[in-house]
């Protein structure tokens, strides 16, 4: 099984890679399924047919899909949308509207993310591609499980407990509605679900992401920030797609300045991101829609090589001794020292990247440990680790 995520700014082309990738995968005999998270879908564009909720065919071994969150609420956890908007509403809202208030926000990452849960256990597909959403929501979108999982693990413990021992008096004393067995049942397997997710995200021989990107300064920047958030959160990065490269055949007298400047940064993305390979996709002549232009992507991206494969696998997080110490370095490249803060809470390690956080929970090894000292060099944080007393320290 492998789940291979597309992602990039907003209008480099990265329906137009996801699709031609799937494409190529299912030639190769793959049973493939490619999943749009994007809500703006465009993926039934790109191969110019009609696509819905629910997985429909587009050539043998490849079928496609754009989500509908209303429906994937209807289906997954109606029981807690019940309990909420019954909340809601006794609290003194419309039911019209403690409808909708009841879809919390994260709700549509969390229905993409458990139709990739369930292709995996279901075994009928060999290949997940996911055409993500722009950067900014696909980093909420894979950051979601981690964050999920930290509420639950704090709050589902003892809300079972304590809504039955309080159910009785508050039933005595008012109406408010109380969630019932049937409620934390759909929570406690709302929980398996995401411990799984995160497994199969997390697991790099299975998990990959690949970064579209166009040799334009903007772009670059926004890739290489992404870049970067993937490795705080863990998660392999093991392709750069250079989209829209505009070929030597092309006439000079016009397009001599975006030449120059498109040789320019396309060294910039060599120095950037190495040591992971960066496939190129000249700019077409035309535009692409539909599966025979889909194939010339493919041709152009892949050549003869096989578009599921791990292109490259390398290590984000490590650990070691050094003496009575221990070292847990963290691969976060292409960010300035000050950009970076942590703090340490018990076994937990929270470290904050620019406007994005991480709660690492710290191995076994470490529990009990105090990260006393840190270090930023060469896109690699170093922090040690003495046995002294655990608390509370911000760095």
């Amino acid at each position: 099984m492998r789940v291979i995520l597309y992602t990039g700014k907003g209008g480099v082309g990265k329906t137009t890679v996801a699709a031609a990738s799937a494409l190529r995968s299912a030639e190769l005999g793959y049973k493939t399924i490619i999943l749009s998270t994007d809500s703006a879908h465009s993926l039934a564009d790109s191969f110019d047919l009609a696509l819905g909720d629910k997985p429909q065919p587009i050539i043998p071994n490849l079928w496609g899909q754009e989500p509908e969150i209303s429906h994937t609420i209807e289906n997954r956890w109606s029981t807690i949308e019940r309990w909420m908007s019954a909340l809601l509403a006794w609290r003194g809202m419309e039911k019209v509207v403690a409808d909708e208030m009841a879809i919390l926000p994260g709700m549509e990452e969390l229905a993409n993310l458990l139709y990739i849960v369930d292709y995996h256990r279901s075994g009928k597909y060999e290949v997940i591609f996911v055409d993500c959403a722009p950067t900014g929501e696909t980093l909420r979108f894979l950051a979601f499980p981690e964050v999920l999982h930290w509420w639950m693990e704090r709050m589902f413990p003892i809300g079972r407990k304590a809504a039955s021992l309080a159910q009785p008096f508050v039933k005595a004393l008012t109406n408010i509605p109380m969630p019932d067995d049937e409620v934390f049942a759909s929570v406690e397997n709302l929980y398996v679900e995401i411990n799984e997710i995160r497994a199969i995200l997390n697991n790099k021989d299975v998990t990959s992401v690949r970064l579209v990107v166009n040799p334009e300064k903007m772009v670059i920047k926004e890739a290489q920030r992404t870049f970067t958030y993937l490795n705080l959160y863990g998660y392999l990065t093991d392709l750069i797609i250079c989209n829209r490269v505009i070929p030597d055949k092309v006439d000079d007298r016009y397009f001599s300045f975006w030449k120059e400047s498109q040789s320019k940064y396309r060294g910039v993305i060599e120095e950037c991101f190495a040591p992971l390979p960066i496939s190129v996709i000249p700019l077409l002549d035309r535009e692409v829609v539909g599966i025979p232009m889909l194939e010339v992507v493919a041709d152009a991206l892949y050549l003869e090589d096989d578009p599921t494969r791990l292109f490259f696998k390398g290590q984000v997080q490590d650990l070691q001794k050094e003496d009575e110490h221990y070292i847990l370095t963290l691969f976060l490249p292409l960010i300035e020292k000050g950009d970076i803060s942590l703090m340490q809470s018990g076994d937990e390690l929270i470290i904050r990247v620019g406007n994005f956080k991480r709660n690492i929970i710290l191995p076994h090894t470490l529990v009990g440990l105090t990260a006393t000292k840190a270090r930023f060099d060469g896109g690699k944080l170093r922090v040690e680790f003495d046995p002294q007393e655990g608390g509370e320290r911000h760095g």
